[in-house]
């Protein structure tokens, strides 16, 4: 193997703004540079930046910049030989990271910057007080790596069109695939989240350095009302932050020209990513992602690892299905000691837009210079179970490097079964899914229920504003209980009652 080629990070930085006032509310571009300089001075070699190969700016949801790789080089005063402005999803910045490993490794490229930045909080709060920031002025991007719509227009009319909407379908059709009760299973989520707010009140950069207690992150209260059900507010990832994180990666043999410390040097085992069938009514199961447990699978094959051989993982955390998915793909429980955040995760350190993991691996990497004989496993997610991300860090070279390739397990994801999909229901439904959404009020508006009907093909439907049913499907279960199904051809929608 040669070492000189291996892909390392040799800089990590993060930064969080909390302005006393919007005109001191740093915009994300310059929250990048903040974050990138921060990366190139944890290098111990700041001139670093003047030997960029690759530049690449994770997609920012909260202000739009016409080039803003281009931009943030200019501020940097860079000169990559290319840039790259990715599309929307949680999985992107160890996406980039995999992809650019990879490049490092077959020569094509020494030193990258992976970097992004939100600040949708004082963009929200300038908003709400009809106030005009003093940022660069706000333009479309004249290049962005992918485009796609994330839902069909079937799933788009029965309302599954927000994050907050769609993660708890997934969790209530996971705590019936785990046979456990409502009460068992709010009772795991709230162990699951306290831990986390464990991490989060010892994260320098995190939003809400708040230790939590399960009592507390389950109860339903004004101050934590029920978003979706079984989701109350304390459960939902956080998108107004002001945030910001960067990554350099080169190889070994850059590492050394630069004369960068050994003890600065994290090496990546492995980088995957993979992209389920792109939408949700496509997919066999809503208590899973093929995707996703391929892309953990493999990035410990590649590895050379077993579960049990990763000490620490930072699973992507926008709500706990995401991270009870990735912990059943592995075998892990609630009562395995590791820890499956690093930062205290998207509701609790903060989620800003589509960087969150950025700020992961960075963590990650400070983590394992101190423990240089760990190994770490990160996770991303995009849209909704959609994409898929997996890395693998340590302070020690790995026993060999290889590039993932995703065309086998593409062709095994376009080999799922899908069923037939049914805009128009009509007769007796079983439910595989299903939310409840709530009003500001803390009084339930509607419900998205997702089911088959009893000759195979699938339905999306609604239920309201019928307020009893509504309740009654926050307080028993309803995976697996029939009912019926009718087209309402006004509305064209499908409307699901008992």
């Amino acid at each position: 193997m040669d070492q000189a080629r291996l892909p390392i990070i040799v800089g990590v930085g993060q930064v969080v703004d909390r302005p006393a006032t919007l005109q001191e509310a740093k915009e994300p571009l310059e929250l990048m540079e903040m974050a990138a300089r921060a990366a190139a001075a944890d290098t111990g070699r700041p001139q670093i930046l003047a030997r960029l190969d690759s530049l690449q700016v994770v997609n920012i949801i909260s202000w739009a910049y016409e080039d803003a790789p281009g931009m943030l080089a200019q501020r940097l005063g860079a000169t990559p030989g290319h840039t790259l402005y990715s599309g929307i999803g949680g999985e992107t910045p160890q996406r980039l990271v995999g992809k650019a490993a990879a490049a490092i490794w077959r020569g094509e490229m020494d030193v990258c910057l992976i970097a992004g930045a939100e600040a949708m909080d004082s963009f929200m709060s300038a908003r709400r007080q009809g106030k005009t920031l003093p940022w660069t002025p706000r333009s479309t991007p004249r290049q962005i790596e992918d485009t796609r719509v994330p839902t069909n227009e079937i799933e788009q009319r029965h309302g599954a069109t927000l994050p907050i909407r769609v993660y708890p379908l997934y969790e209530n059709a996971i705590r019936a695939r785990m046979s456990l009760s409502l009460e068992e299973h709010q009772r795991r989520l709230g162990l699951l989240c306290a831990r986390m707010t464990e991490v989060a009140a010892q994260n320098p950069y995190a939003w809400f350095p708040i230790r939590r207690t399960p009592e507390e992150i389950v109860t339903v209260t004004p101050q934590n009302r029920m978003i979706c059900f079984p989701y109350p507010k304390y459960m939902n990832a956080i998108m107004e932050v002001n945030q910001g994180a960067a990554l350099i990666l080169c190889s070994v043999d850059a590492a050394r020209q630069l004369g960068i410390p050994q003890e600065r040097w994290v090496y990546i085992w492995a980088g995957t990513y993979l992209t389920d069938k792109w939408f949700m009514s496509e997919r066999p199961s809503f208590h899973g992602s093929l995707a996703q447990e391929l892309v953990l699978q493999r990035a410990l094959e590649l590895a050379g690892l077993s579960p049990e051989e990763v000490d620490m993982f930072d699973f992507y955390s926008c709500f706990p299905s995401a991270v009870q998915a990735a912990m059943l793909c592995l075998g892990m429980d609630l009562d395995d000691p590791r820890p499956y955040t690093l930062t205290g995760g998207l509701p609790y350190a903060g989620g800003p837009g589509n960087n969150y993991c950025s700020h992961s691996i960075a963590t990650a990497v400070e983590r394992l210079r101190r423990e240089p004989e760990k190994k770490a496993m990160i996770t991303g997610m995009g849209w909704y179970f959609t994409k898929h991300s997996a890395g693998i860090y340590s302070g020690r070279p790995p026993r060999t490097f290889h590039p993932y390739d995703p065309r086998e397990d593409e062709a095994r994801i376009a080999a799922q079964p899908s069923p037939p999909l049914a805009e128009e229901a009509q007769g007796t439904g079983i439910v595989e899914a299903y939310t409840v959404v709530f009003g500001r009020d803390g009084e339930p508006e509607e419900g998205i229920v997702v089911g088959r009907l009893e000759e195979g093909p699938r339905f999306w439907a609604n239920v309201g504003p019928d307020r009893e049913l509504l309740w009654l499907m926050c307080r028993e279960e309803f995976i697996g209980r029939k009912g019926h199904v009718r087209h309402h051809k006004e509305s064209g929608r499908n409307l699901f009652s008992l």
